[in-house]
């Protein structure tokens, strides 16, 4: 993992080439502290920050080809690069190096941009081809690395963050109130729009092609799921050979990503993905692995009691780091210039402090759970969306609206509301089954219920627009064909999983402590297999990740193997409230500091944020509102400065 930075044209602005592509690479320096590197000529630049992983003396960049026509600046893993680099030296390839960036030269000179094709990784990555005048960016299939462009006169730039950007003369930190919108409906902006207006995120499974007169930005793969009539023969499979098909994926997923030249960590939460993941790992390097995990002082968030079964079960050699709603509101304004968007939820303030902690023991390379409950249907809003349509089925009953208890048995709150209550919050849109967003209406609904807080000028620069409305639109034709499940389960990998998980809560607070998280669950492999997995041995009844259970439970002790999905969370609002109110709270939350950003109403918040001090009544949609309303103000003065929401409106 690195960062990498550069531009494809003329540079303007008057700075040497060299000395901007310094600049632009010394901005995400956290990204790569190992080494610096660029290359320039008349027409591309290239810079790349260096965290080494592989092939620690050789694999210095920028990387040539070996006549020097082809540059690369690569960022991530290529996890299947040793038998890809085999294969290649078979058919008479040379090597200089044993980077998986050489195996990535060498592919592009015999496929071009269809390399991309046979690459299981997560990477970005720019590429200059002298000899057809041809620029290429690129990024993996999921979207675990990030990889942002922008165009400005006769230059295109590219980087790792929007920091290295902003480095490039007249490209400008300016609110786009449309991306602040889809992060109050979504959390996150829909690609390729960021909170950046003129910024733009290559989507996941793309790749943009450049010439001289052309920028072709083009997709190069897609989650896609079998029609929901369709059984393809997995019935006839049975159960069990599915689940040993799925344990050996699993099996190589996790044994590729050990490959380097450094020790590999693991986080433990406590849950079942992450134990399944160092489970699988202890067995491949049984005497060497360190595991990692984020504790609290608030029984309604901490998994510690699952944590130290799971190390005594597998005896690694264990660290954690207690999280306090005291060190929640320390870390928030780091976690936002990192992560460089609004958020409306503190959970990566967490594991921006585990990352911390996982560098400070001398590791660079952690394997984590992510992309478990998005392929093999763990969330709880899956089996949320079964419920309703259960619900729908009879829409007048009085008894089936009990059973959302059962779903979230882990929310105090929620098991003391009345039916009536229940009822209401979860009947929401029961009569819109067919709705291709169905499984996800309670969320956005909640989630925009913080747009209150919006200014007049921002409601007003936003009449007419609806983001739902527009990520129906960009759905696949094929998407109303697919079992409900699959649905929403495309809607949670597709979207959330790239937009947020990865993003804020991964590479973003990872990378900010020069941290390589790995993702088994998102091997390419494991994701196009269980894609084709039934949905009934997805949730069996409301036992989520049924078949991912059944494949690795005799890995696992029985109470981790069979305990509930408890999905990760962190104290809120309560963070910013302690003894102590932090002064940057203080000053973001003043009517002043309100009025002038623009974005909310100042008397609205500052009723808000009286109501979060007191601790009354602070229900979902409020603690949203406020990490969504403080992260804004934090993003705003950390990059947009003295610009105002209304005076940027004003100038488009």
């Amino acid at each position: 993992m690195c960062g990498i930075a550069g531009y494809f044209g003329r540079p303007e602005g008057g700075l040497p080439a060299r000395v901007l592509l310094q600049r632009m690479i010394g901005a995400i320096a956290h990204r790569g502290p190992d080494g610096q590197g660029v290359f320039a000529d008349d027409r591309a630049g290239l810079a790349h920050a260096r965290l080494s992983i592989v092939d620690l003396k050789g694999g210095a960049q920028p990387m040539a080809n070996a006549d020097g026509t082809v540059w690369i600046s690569f960022n991530g893993e290529i996890f299947n690069h040793v038998e890809l680099r085999d294969d290649l030296i078979r058919r008479g390839h040379v090597f200089r190096t044993h980077s998986d960036t050489e195996v990535i030269l060498h592919l592009y000179d015999e496929m071009g941009p269809d390399c991309v094709q046979v690459f299981n990784g997560d990477f970005a990555f720019a590429l200059w081809d002298k000899r057809r005048n041809r620029f290429m960016l690129a990024r993996d299939r999921i979207g675990v690395r990030p990889l942002y462009y922008a165009s400005r006169g006769a230059g295109l730039y590219f980087a790792s963050e929007v920091k290295a950007l902003l480095q490039v003369p007249g490209i400008e930190a300016e609110p786009d109130p449309i991306a602040l919108d889809q992060i109050f409906t979504f959390w996150f902006p829909l690609a390729p729009r960021t909170i950046f207006k003129g910024i733009a995120e290559l989507p996941p499974a793309h790749v943009l092609i450049a010439t001289p007169d052309t920028i072709d930005v083009r997709r190069y793969w897609r989650l896609e799921f079998p029609d929901a009539e369709d059984k393809a023969g997995w019935d006839a499979r049975g159960e069990t050979e599915i689940a040993d098909e799925l344990r050996a994926l699993l099996s190589d997923a996790t044994r590729i990503r050990l490959r380097a030249d450094v020790p590999v960590g693991s986080y433990l939460s406590g849950g079942l993905d992450s134990s399944i993941v160092t489970a699988v790992a202890k067995r491949i390097v049984p005497d060497r692995l360190h595991s990692f995990s984020v504790t609290f002082d608030s029984a309604e968030f901490d998994e510690s009691t699952f944590q130290r079964e799971m190390v005594q079960a597998l005896n690694t050699q264990h660290a954690s780091i207690a999280c306090t709603g005291g060190s929640i509101a320390q870390a928030f304004p780091a976690v936002i210039r990192h992560a460089e968007r609004p958020l409306l939820r503190t959970a990566p303030a967490p594991l921006f402090s585990l990352a911390k902690l996982v560098h400070d023991r001398g590791f660079k390379v952690v394997l984590t759970g992510e992309g478990a409950d998005e392929v093999f249907g763990g969330y709880d809003i899956f089996k949320e969306a079964k419920l309703r349509r259960f619900c729908a089925r009879a829409p007048g009953s009085k008894i089936r609206p009990h059973l959302f208890r059962r779903l979230y048995s882990y929310l105090p709150a929620l098991q003391g509301q009345s039916p009536k209550y229940l009822e209401a919050f979860f009947g929401a849109g029961l009569d819109q089954t067919g709705d291709p967003l169905f499984s996800h209406l309670p969320r956005f609904k909640t989630t925009s219920g913080a747009k209150l807080f919006f200014s007049p000028e921002l409601k007003e620069s936003l009449r007419g627009y609806d983001a739902a409305a527009e990520l129906r639109a960009s759905l696949p034709a094929d998407f109303a064909r697919w079992h409900p499940l699959n649905q929403a389960q495309y809607l949670e990998a597709a979207h959330l999983l790239p937009g947020y998980i990865l993003s804020a809560q991964g590479d973003r607070v990872a990378m900010a402590h020069a941290v390589e998280g790995r993702f088994p669950f998102l091997d390419t492999r494991v994701v196009e297999f269980a894609a084709r997995i039934p949905p009934k041995l997805k949730i069996r009844g409301l036992r989520e990740k049924h078949i991912l259970r059944e494949s690795t439970k005799d890995w696992l002790p029985a109470t981790i193997a069979n305990r509930p999905k408890q999905p990760y969370r962190a104290p809120d609002s309560q963070s910013f409230f302690g003894p102590r109110v932090p002064d940057y709270v203080t000053e973001l939350l003043s009517p002043r500091d309100i009025a002038s950003a623009g974005y909310f109403h100042a008397g609205a918040v500052e009723k808000l944020a009286k109501k979060c001090a007191s601790g009354k009544a602070i229900g979902y949609r409020e603690n949203m509102a406020f990490v969504g309303v403080l992260s804004t103000q934090l993003w705003h003065r950390t990059f947009a400065g003295a610009a105002s929401f209304q005076s940027s409106s004003a100038a488009a």
